[in-house]
């Protein structure tokens, strides 16, 4: 996959540790005043919109099985999510997101339903996509839905991605200038 010398014509991204601060494990984000965007992110998500890439949300959000969040919290929290991004001239184009529990479904990443069906929607075949993000599950969906990876990553973490970067606008930057 890195071997690809084009810009992606979709993007796809993780929300915890990606786009925003991720909770503690075992903590959910359940109210839009939990939901703080990391730096850089909003000028990133908008050099994606001003280069004319889609950009789409893939998310497992687990809590909702467990009971910690319903649906419409869920909806509340993207809502929330895109109007801080919109406050900074970003858009996000669709999000996606998993409310199942683990081994439940096909959705679930590292599973790469959700990838699958955003490359549909978009009617972006999966080898012109990236996936961004900073969990091995997201790199492991990437490369089963034959994406190119980026994880996002500390100096030193050993990775599988097809490429390593500390935050998501140097993955933005590594993605356009392709």
């Amino acid at each position: 996959m890195s071997a690809r010398l084009e810009p992606p014509r979709l993007v796809l991204l993780d929300r915890d540790g990606t786009l925003n601060r991720k909770p503690d494990e075992g903590d959910y984000i359940t109210t839009v005043d939990q939901l703080e965007l990391l730096p850089a992110a909003a000028d990133a998500v908008r050099r994606l919109n001003d280069a004319g890439v889609p950009v789409a949300v893939v998310t497992n959000q687990r809590g909702v099985a467990l009971g910690r969040l319903t649906r419409t919290q869920l909806g509340h929290v993207h809502a929330g999510l895109r109007a801080c991004l919109d406050a900074r001239g970003a858009q996000i184009d669709r999000i996606y997101y998993c409310p199942h529990d683990r081994g439940a479904c096909r959705c679930r990443k590292p599973e790469p339903g959700l990838l699958e069906r955003a490359g549909r929607d978009f009617g972006v075949p999966m080898a012109q996509a990236a996936m961004v993000g900073d969990a091995d599950s997201d790199v492991e969906a990437g490369r089963r839905a034959g994406a190119l990876t980026v994880q996002l990553v500390d100096d030193g973490t050993r990775s599988a991605a097809d490429l390593t970067v500390p935050d998501l606008a140097a993955a933005v930057d590594l993605l356009l200038a392709r």
